[in-house]
């Protein structure tokens, strides 16, 4: 006949203590982490709040001590106006941004896939002459640079307006795209991939095509966004290099927002109008754009 010890018997799991329902702890911290997150989206939303308040006012009712009233009626007219002003270099900024932005996340990808895994003697010192790039102020050249593009423009007519944007923006784009790819690939890629390639006789270019690309969609993802934010909201460039009838929003938002009797609600609507882009790729793209800025950013 077996005995059961004191030892074999199992004592129960001791459980925590429940407290009753109407004496729950609140979180203080945490309370006050979300009362301070919500006055600080309420201090960044209200420049929004005025904008579209007042493209919604007729001009009569736009004045400095009525800025943060409701309109009584509302008026479309300054959204019309703005419409008519910025639609065409809507478009031309839309050709531009897109164009220089995937010019130059291609470009980076492939400067960065060469610094990343396929060294070669002064590869360093090209980088680093690469990353230079990033530095330069762009009012420093800005003088030198409209003289050789007009220069370029005699042989070529066609590079006037839109072209010429396009070839500067992705020219300054490349330092910085090469530079998030290249971190990129130096910690997504692992090197056993690369040099089964090499065995199986791949080529630089085969190995990019076949491997690289189809892993680089979050850096892709980042430079793209970069790229069309910086080309989409440049007016410096805009201003040298370009016209009303041939530049982007950025130039024709300018003039419209000029003049000794401005338009406020026609203004407010034009800026609201020319922000749009740039907000809609962050909010379809935003979710990778962090994980792909960070994905590059440990090594």
């Amino acid at each position: 006949m077996s005995t059961v010890t004191q030892a074999s018997v199992a004592e129960p799991a001791p459980t925590a203590p429940v407290e009753p329902a109407g004496k729950r702890r609140f979180p203080v911290g945490g309370g006050l982490r979300y009362v301070l997150l919500i006055i600080f989206a309420i201090i960044v939303l209200m420049p929004l709040y005025v904008l579209l308040v007042t493209s919604l006012k007729p001009a009569s009712m736009i004045s400095a001590d009525q800025a943060w009233r409701l309109p009584v009626e509302l008026s479309t007219a300054g959204w019309a106006e703005a419409w008519g002003r910025l639609s065409p270099s809507l478009y031309r900024s839309l050709i531009l941004a897109i164009c220089a932005a995937v010019l130059s996340s291609i470009l980076g990808s492939l400067n960065g896939f060469v610094f990343a895994r396929w060294r070669f003697p002064g590869s360093n010192v090209i980088f680093t002459l690469f990353l230079f790039g990033m530095f330069i102020p762009y009012q420093a050249v800005m003088i030198p640079l409209q003289g050789m593009l007009l220069d370029a423009q005699g042989f070529l007519p066609w590079l006037d307006g839109i072209p010429k944007l396009i070839l500067v923006h992705t020219v300054y784009g490349i330092p910085i795209c090469t530079l998030i790819f290249r971190n990129y690939y130096a910690t997504a890629v692992p090197v056993e991939i690369l040099e089964a390639a090499r065995v199986d006789g791949a080529g630089m270019l085969r190995t990019y095509a076949s491997i690289i690309f189809p892993v680089s969609i979050p850096g892709f993802v980042v430079t793209l966004i970069w790229q069309f934010t910086s080309a989409w909201n440049d007016f410096l460039f805009a201003l040298f290099l370009t016209n009303a009838q041939n530049g982007p929003v950025t130039y024709v938002l300018n003039e419209l927002a000029g003049g000794q009797n401005p338009n406020y609600a026609s203004i407010m609507a034009g800026v609201l109008v020319a922000s749009l882009p740039t907000l809609l790729v962050y909010v379809v793209l935003g979710r990778w754009f962090i994980s792909g800025l960070m994905s590059g950013s440990v090594k």
